[in-house]
C-alpha cells in the first residue's frame, strides 16, 4: 500500500494532521465525539484508506491518556455488555472494509452519525432521564447496549468513526460527564487496540505509518491537558449539546466529502 509517510506531506499537510491529533487529545479528555472533525482532515490529507490506519495509533494515544485521567469513573457492566456486541461489529466492519470503496464508506457511517443523533435528540425529549446509569438492567436496555455496540464496532472498524455512535448510546443512557468521560475511555482504549491486528492484515499499518504517528502523537498531549482544563468549566448541558454537535458535524462532513 501507498502510504503517504511524513516526507511526502507538504508544511500544511502535517500543520492540518498536526491540529487533527491536537483534537484527538482534546476529544479523549473533553468532548467526545469531537475527533471526527479529524477523521475529516486525515482523509483530506492522505488517501482515504490510508489515513485509518495511520489515525487509529494517534486514537490509541489519546485514549491512554483518557484512562489516566478518567480511570476512576469508568462504569464496568455498561463495558461488560458491550464488548461482545462490539466485537462482532467489528468483525462484520472488517469484512467491509475487504469490498467497499471510499464512497460506500463514507455514505455508510455518515447517515448512522446522523440517524443515532436524531434518536437520541428524541429520545431525550420524550424520556425522563434517570439518576444513575441504568443502560444493562432492563431487557431493552440490553438490546439497546448490543444494538450500540455492534454498530460502534462496525463505524470504528471502517472509519475509526466509533466515538460519535457509542457517545450517543451513553447519552440515551443517563451518564452524566465524568462516568461518560471514564466508561468511553476505558472501552476505545480496550476496543481501537483490538483492531490493530484487524488493520495491520489490511494493509492500514506498517512501519512507515507508524512514523507519521510517531511524530503526530506528540500533538495528543497538549490537546488532551487542554481537554481535561475545559471539562471542569463546560456544564453538563453544554456537555451534551456538545457531542451532540460534533457528531452532526462528522456525519454532514462525510456525506458531503
Amino acid at each position: 500500500m501507498d502510504t503517504m509517510t511524513l516526507w511526502h506531506i507538504s508544511g500544511w499537510g502535517f500543520a492540518a494532521l498536526a491540529f487533527a491529533a491536537l483534537l484527538v487529545g482534546f476529544s479523549k479528555t473533553a468532548v467526545s465525539g469531537a475527533n471526527t472533525v479529524s477523521l475529516a482532515i486525515f482523509a483530506a490529507v492522505l488517501p482515504a484508506r490510508a489515513s485509518t490506519g495511520v489515525l487509529l495509533p494517534v486514537l490509541i494515544a489519546g485514549d491512554v491518556l483518557a484512562v489516566l485521567t478518567y480511570r476512576q469513573h469508568a462504569h464496568w457492566p455498561t463495558l461488560w455488555r458491550l464488548f461482545p456486541a462490539v466485537a462482532a461489529g467489528v468483525v462484520v466492519g472488517t469484512l467491509f472494509l475487504v469490498w467497499a470503496d471510499d464512497g460506500v464508506v463514507r455514505v455508510s457511517i455518515g447517515v448512522i452519525l446522523l440517524l443515532m443523533a436524531g434518536v437520541t435528540v428524541w429520545r431525550r425529549r420524550t424520556a425522563e432521564r434517570a439518576a444513575e446509569p441504568d443502560a444493562v438492567t432492563t431487557r431493552a436496555g440490553r438490546t439497546k447496549a448490543r444494538s450500540y455496540g455492534v454498530l460502534g464496532g462496525f463505524t470504528t472498524m471502517v472509519a475509526n468513526a466509533g466515538g460519535p455512535v457509542m457517545s450517543m448510546y451513553l447519552l440515551s443512557a443517563g451518564f452524566r460527564k465524568l462516568g461518560f468521560l471514564g466508561t468511553s475511555a476505558f472501552f476505545f482504549l480496550i476496543v481501537n487496540v483490538s483492531k490493530v491486528p484487524f488493520s495491520a492484515g489490511l494493509g492500514l499499518i506498517d512501519g512507515r505509518s507508524l512514523l507519521l504517528d510517531a511524530a503526530l502523537a506528540v500533538f495528543v498531549v497538549p490537546g488532551a491537558l487542554f481537554g481535561k482544563w475545559a471539562v471542569t468549566r463546560i456544564n453538563q448541558r453544554l456537555f451534551e449539546q456538545l457531542v451532540i454537535a460534533a457528531t452532526v458535524v462528522g456525519g454532514l462532513q462525510l456525506l458531503l466529502r
